[in-house]
């Protein structure tokens, strides 16, 4: 059964009139990045609202400023027009607290030019004063409507902003979705900056749908898309490129800002896209993007972009770089890699039974024949290693407790936890993954004595 068009609505206006926080005001949730910097929002940023008991889509877009050329611009004005186009109504949001300025203006006239219905949203109005103004006849933008006053900041307004949005969509016959739940994969793509994140997403959309540019930081805050690949459905997430903690400083608030919620995005993936550039050696940027992907539980499949750039390459090149990213990163070792070229699109498709795969893997469920089976065998082959104590423990038992990751209880005789050796537990997961299908998928053993807490 087809699924039901969820209008849309597109934020424009240009730069600092407040979209991004009337974006979040909307949504109900802090969704888009804020900041008193202009350009903060840089893509095409999309979230679903709830009103009246169904479901609308917003798309936040960057500030408009249609004399600007410069690169970054030039592209924000492409992500801007392609909302307008992708929209059924538009939101254009202009700031009471100044008077129409010529751009606005240049914008009335594009957004006449579409053909939608246009909805003209005066935000900051937090004063009489700046309410008062929607009334001034300036602000009759050509033959768009008065502006209806509001507050992002404050709430004040936007329920009767989105009553005439949704009057907007009755005109054009459309009606607002009925709510249901959404059970898609949620892929985060993670990676330094300029290892081509943004370009992965836009292979895999077959559009331009971020912004890409070989300027560093072009993507400040992750971004949500969703998209269906055969009858599935999967949340799209980009991200910004994590650096570490000092050159991030340097590189100001905004991008700490970013990395930061970048790293709170990350714990609830699935699976996360590790991206890196096969044309450059792994640094100890990628270890430590590495360590966070496995630290925050998701399932991990390693994007090596950039094949296309590989030169004289033959028949056993892909596996002589494979054994190289695998020793230059043995924590996720167990992470299956993908060879792909971005720009070319080479092995995208592929990408989507990769994540099933690994996301099937973050949801095994060991029987507990089997794993009694497995832990008998692996202390046959190689006796409990000790660690601090007298004498190596006995080991009573294994116990499966949880999925997405598969965690383990090892239950020893024991009432203190470090008789153990730390590299016992990774001999045990080692083998584990050998017995079971378990690639891209990281596994946790605990340990518990028999009147011990887990470690």
């Amino acid at each position: 059964m087809p699924r039901p068009h969820i209008p849309t609505v597109a934020l424009i206006g240009r730069t600092n009139v407040g979209k991004s926080t009337l974006f979040n005001r909307l949504l109900e949730r802090r969704a888009a990045l804020v900041s008193d910097v202009a350009g903060t929002t840089r893509d095409r940023k999309e979230g679903i609202c709830l009103w009246r008991g169904t479901v609308v889509k917003f798309i936040d877009t960057g500030g408009l400023d249609m004399d600007n050329t410069d690169e970054i611009e030039t592209n924000i004005k492409k992500q801007a027009l392609i909302a307008i186009k992708k929209a059924d109504v538009i939101l254009f949001v202009v700031d009471m607290k100044q008077g129409p300025l010529p751009q606005e203006r240049q914008l009335a006239e594009t957004l006449m030019k579409s053909g939608k219905p246009v909805i003209v949203a005066g935000n900051k109005a937090e004063t009489p004063g700046a309410r008062n103004a929607a009334q001034d006849p300036t602000w009759r933008l050509l033959s768009l409507p008065a502006p209806m006053p509001v507050s992002a900041l404050r709430g004040t307004g936007t329920g009767d902003l989105l009553d005439a949005i949704y009057d907007a969509f009755a005109s054009v016959d459309l009606k607002p979705a009925e709510l249901s739940e959404v059970s898609a994969v949620r892929v985060t793509v993670v990676g330094k900056p300029n290892v081509g994140k943004s370009s992965l997403i836009n292979a895999i959309l077959g559009e331009e749908r971020f912004i890409v540019s070989p300027i560093a930081h072009t993507t400040r805050e992750p971004n949500d898309v969703m998209i269906e690949y055969g009858d599935r459905e999967y949340l799209l997430i980009d991200t910004a490129g994590l650096l570490k903690t000092a050159k991030m400083k340097k590189q100001g608030q905004l991008v700490e800002q970013g990395a930061a919620r970048t790293e709170r995005v990350l714990p609830k993936s699935d699976v996360a896209l590790f991206v890196v550039d096969i044309t450059e050696p792994i640094g100890t940027q990628d270890k430590m993007i590495a360590g966070l992907i496995k630290e925050a539980g998701a399932g991990v499949i390693i994007v090596a972009n950039k094949w296309d750039l590989v030169k004289d390459k033959t028949s056993t090149t892909m596996n002589r770089v494979r054994e190289q990213i695998m020793a230059s990163l043995p924590f996720v070792a167990w992470a299956p890699i993908i060879f792909v070229s971005a720009k070319t699109s080479q092995r995208i498709p592929d990408l989507f039974n990769l994540i099933d795969e690994v996301q099937k893997h973050r949801h095994t469920e060991i029987p507990e024949a089997d794993l009694e089976k497995y832990w008998r065998s692996a202390i046959r082959a190689h006796l409990p290693s000790r660690g601090k104590g007298p004498k190596p423990p006995e080991i009573m038992g294994m116990t499966q407790v949880g999925i997405a990751p598969p965690v383990f209880n090892l239950n020893i005789k024991s009432k203190r936890l470090d008789v153990l050796h730390p590299s016992y537990l990774r001999f045990l997961e080692n083998r584990l993954r050998g017995r079971f299908d378990l690639a891209g998928t990281p596994v946790v053993i605990n340990v518990r004595g028999l009147t011990a807490r887990a470690k």
